[in-house]
């Protein structure tokens, strides 16, 4: 399926709205994604370029009574807003955003749709002058914006002017049930697993880790996050109560069973077969967890199930030494020793890693989860993931569970890595915006042991996408979309969130249930869970 995207002549204006195609391999090194005068946003509406709008055009002359048949003044994609009768909900949006809008919630949320964005952002980059069809939860076609509106002329083109339709973030790391205290790890030392992490999910009972586990999803969702990883709760319930909760949010969700004393496994992997949002995943939260048979087990149950096996590695100083005393050997590298490493094996962290374990994750397959806000709050180090990249480490990028910002999460990735070696090296870009765009969405999916599923905009894949307003004072003037996506947008800018081809989020809140109460739910019953848990909390000097 051909996805050319189409050049606007800039009439003068520097700004150019479609990202060369680079035609080699994507995300590797620190130099991907360099060409600053490229893919940037640009502010005149290709479809009034090509014919798209007015009475005249196809646009108008398909939906001439429809909310997408204003025409509007070329140069100017925002100048003429639609003339329609909007429902309240999404009246008053539309008041909030200035009016600027030409499209309405309930437009995405057919089972077939015709979206027409300014621009979408596919695996080489931003390209313009393309529409996509949706259908069943899949992308179904992704081709020249014409072609398709002439084509599927029994449907309305829904017309995304001043948006970007870009791929959902992938959370490669998540602990849904630790919602409730996370302002509670502010300032601990390593290793709040023991004193905060686990006594408070002992504190959960089945209606908390619900309620729990659907406020993160929420707070996931408005950050533009469309499949999270959850690595295994150890909340005393069963893990249908997180699948409930995320399936009633509406976001993709990779769920892990624990499985460190050996049972359960293969309960759990044939239990969710053919769930359109719930994917099975088995656990064991760290290597000294289990002994050598139990894990080597689990993995080949994963590697037999086509299923991800989750498991924290050479996070915290304290935990490769235990490793060290205890089998002698770090823990990647006991992993590699038993034989557990493989592409089924996603390992989060690995911020402690030797140059002897990072070749065995990349001969291995294995994939990581760099978890760069984490090292923030309460790491001991931070992955070296521009080094993966250049090593062919597979890895994806995670929040554990600190904070559900994907905009925030790409831009900490790439800080990071700033940050701790290239100052010191004299890299510059440390990957600029492509790599680590990629490593938040396609190749996140891949972590995730999804790439089959989603993480891209792509015939086949499913329709987890954004729309992103671009027409904000963050990206003008643009020159480099992917770059500034990664160091300047922010979540507010998300109009609608769309998982398996449904809308889940319009403006930040569901419109098919209620967020508002949800939240006041937790604000109410979270401090009660916290002060059951009893936590062990060094307070900040």
């Amino acid at each position: 399926m051909a996805n050319d995207g189409q050049r606007d002549p800039s009439n003068g204006d520097q700004r150019n709205p479609v990202q060369e195609r680079s035609g080699g391999q994507q995300g590797r090194g620190p130099a991907a994604g360099r060409g600053g005068g490229q893919g940037g946003v640009g502010r005149r509406g290709f479809l009034a370029k090509v014919g798209l709008t007015g009475a005249g055009g196809l646009l108008g002359a398909s939906v001439a009574a429809g909310p997408s048949a204003a025409a509007e003044p070329p140069g100017n994609i925002h100048a003429g807003g639609a003339a329609y009768a909007a429902p309240a909900a999404a009246h008053s949006a539309d008041a909030r955003a200035g009016g600027t809008r030409t499209f309405r919630s309930d437009q995405l949320s057919g089972k077939r749709m015709l979206l027409v964005p300014e621009l979408l952002l596919l695996a080489d980059g931003p390209v313009r002058g393309q529409a996509v069809l949706v259908e069943a939860g899949k992308f179904r076609e992704i081709g020249p914006a014409e072609r398709l509106i002439a084509a599927h002329r029994d449907l309305h083109p829904v017309r995304l002017d001043g948006h970007l339709l870009m791929p959902g973030f992938i959370d490669a790391h998540h602990h849904l049930t630790q919602s409730f205290g996370k302002a509670k790890s502010f300032g601990q030392p390593s290793e709040i697993f023991k004193t905060v992490w686990e006594p408070l999910e002992h504190a959960l009972d089945e209606d908390t880790a619900y309620l729990s586990t659907k406020l993160a999803a929420l707070e996931a969702l408005r950050g533009g996050f469309t499949t999270v990883a959850d690595a295994g709760t150890r909340a005393p319930v069963d893990v249908g109560a997180l699948a409930k909760a995320t399936e009633e949010a509406g976001i993709r969700c990779v769920l892990s069973k624990i499985v460190s004393d050996g049972k359960g496994g293969p309960e759990h992997l044939g239990r969710w077969g053919g769930h359109p949002l719930i994917h099975p995943s088995l656990a064991i939260a760290v290597p000294e967890d289990a002994t050598a048979a139990v894990i080597k087990r689990t993995a080949d149950m994963c590697a037999e199930a086509g299923a991800v096996f989750q498991i924290h590695v050479n996070e915290h100083l304290a935990s490769v030494e235990r490793s060290l005393k205890s089998v002698g050997r770090r823990p990647i590298d006991y992993l590699h020793h038993i034989g557990a490493l493989g592409p089924h094996l996603l390992g989060a962290h690995a911020t402690l890693t030797t140059p002897t374990e990072m070749r065995q994750l990349a001969d291995s397959g294995a994939a990581i989860s760099y978890n760069p806000v984490a090292s923030a709050w309460k790491g001991n180090a931070v992955a070296q993931a521009t080094m993966m990249a250049a090593m062919d480490v597979r890895f994806g990028t995670g929040t554990d569970g600190t904070r559900g910002d994907g905009f925030r999460l790409v831009d900490a990735a790439e800080s990071a890595q700033r940050l701790t070696s290239g100052l010191a090296t004299g890299d510059s870009s440390c990957g600029a915006g492509r790599l680590w765009l990629d490593h938040a969405t396609r190749l996140s999916a891949d972590a995730v042991g999804l790439s089959r599923v989603t993480g891209e905009i792509a015939v086949g894949k499913a329709a987890d996408f954004l729309v992103v307003d671009v027409n904000v004072p963050e990206l003008t003037p643009s020159y480099d979309l992917r770059w500034e996506l990664v160091r300047l947008s922010n979540r507010d800018q998300i109009t609608a969130v769309v998982v398996d081809g449904r809308l889940r989020l319009w403006d930040g809140w569901p419109q098919d249930w209620d967020g508002h109460a949800l939240v006041a739910r937790a604000a109410e019953v979270g401090p009660q869970v916290v002060r059951r848990a009893k936590l062990q909390v060094v307070k900040p000097t």
